[in-house]
């Protein structure tokens, strides 16, 4: 194979891993806002807590065990952010996206600022779990193991949602509370725990995300805001509350992304912002915009 196509191949796939990361991390913020009429800023500040909970846990000299306790550890932190935030937006349901955009905008500097207190300015990493810190080799070039590992997460991952989402009573019941929130709250199901349920799983989806892409971009100041960006574009070029556009946002923005990266490094913001671009002309809704019904009205 020649270098040219080996290097394309290693884009590629790079492509595929950053967008089932992206994945994990906007599917959450997608159906915070899209089915919960939520915009949660915070999102990127919670990536970024996952991530130094993994360098606080694993750091250089990792082992399952260390890396499955930042996991867990992550996931409760998540859930437990998440039911704050939804406490702390419930009393602006009915106000503007604005008001819940500077609210989620402050507790998410506030929050980067405290991490920055307790871990320092500098950049930290986190290495790969035991067996997946080395590199096999895949259709005839070598390709570090985690992030082919990271491919396969991402794939169960957006087939564990769809079928959550769209398959289950549970998914049945948050559709239906973004169509009709009285009409639930006559079915005797109180709309602020189905809200808040989203919420924390939103949340424990973010943080847990840091943790899963700490081997990837490590931890350090700033990669909130980075991430919160790439977050937003996918949920844009997907559509809001849709897992499938979500999922088909995050691998295009990965590849976008990686590709642009490696051909163009001076371009790669425009080439990003292109897409976005091009997909708002061409359907402002989004790819799948009204998969699961549109914005609820207030």
């Amino acid at each position: 194979m020649s270098a040219v196509l080996e290097a394309g191949l290693v884009s590629v796939l790079n492509g595929f891993a950053i967008g089932f990361l992206l994945f994990i991390l906007a599917i959450g913020l997608s159906l915070v806002f899209g089915m919960m009429d939520v915009l949660n800023l915070a999102h990127g500040a919670l990536f970024l807590g996952g991530a130094y909970l993994g360098t606080a846990f694993v750091g250089a000299r990792p082992s399952w065990g260390a890396f499955l306790a930042a996991l867990a550890v992550a996931a409760v932190a998540g859930l437990a952010a998440g039911g704050a935030l939804s406490l702390m937006t419930e009393p602006l349901r009915k106000r503007s996206h604005l008001d819940q955009a500077l609210l989620t905008l402050g507790v998410a500097l506030v929050v980067a600022e405290l991490l920055t207190i307790v871990f320092g300015d500098d950049p930290l990493t986190i290495a790969a779990p035991p067996g997946l810190n080395g590199s096999i080799g895949i259709l005839g070039i070598t390709y570090p193991a985690y992030r082919l590992a990271l491919i396969g997460v991402g794939a169960v991952l957006a087939l564990v949602v769809y079928l959550v989402v769209d398959r289950t009573r549970v998914g049945a019941l948050i559709r239906a509370t973004v169509a009709d929130r009285e009409m639930v709250a006559t079915l005797g199901v109180d709309n602020r725990l189905v809200k808040a349920a989203v919420f924390a799983v939103g949340s424990l989806l973010a943080t847990t995300a840091g943790v899963l892409g700490g081997p990837v971009y490590g931890a350090r100041p700033g990669l909130d805001a980075a991430v919160l960006i790439l977050a937003l574009v996918v949920v844009v070029i997907g559509g809001l509350g849709s897992a499938r556009g979500a999922l088909v946002g995050a691998l295009i923005i990965g590849q976008v992304d990686t590709l642009g990266r490696a051909l163009l490094p001076d371009l790669a913001s425009f080439i990003l912002f292109g897409a976005l671009a091009l997909v708002l002309v061409l359907r402002p809704q989004g790819l799948f915009g009204g998969a699961h019904g549109t914005v609820p009205a207030r």
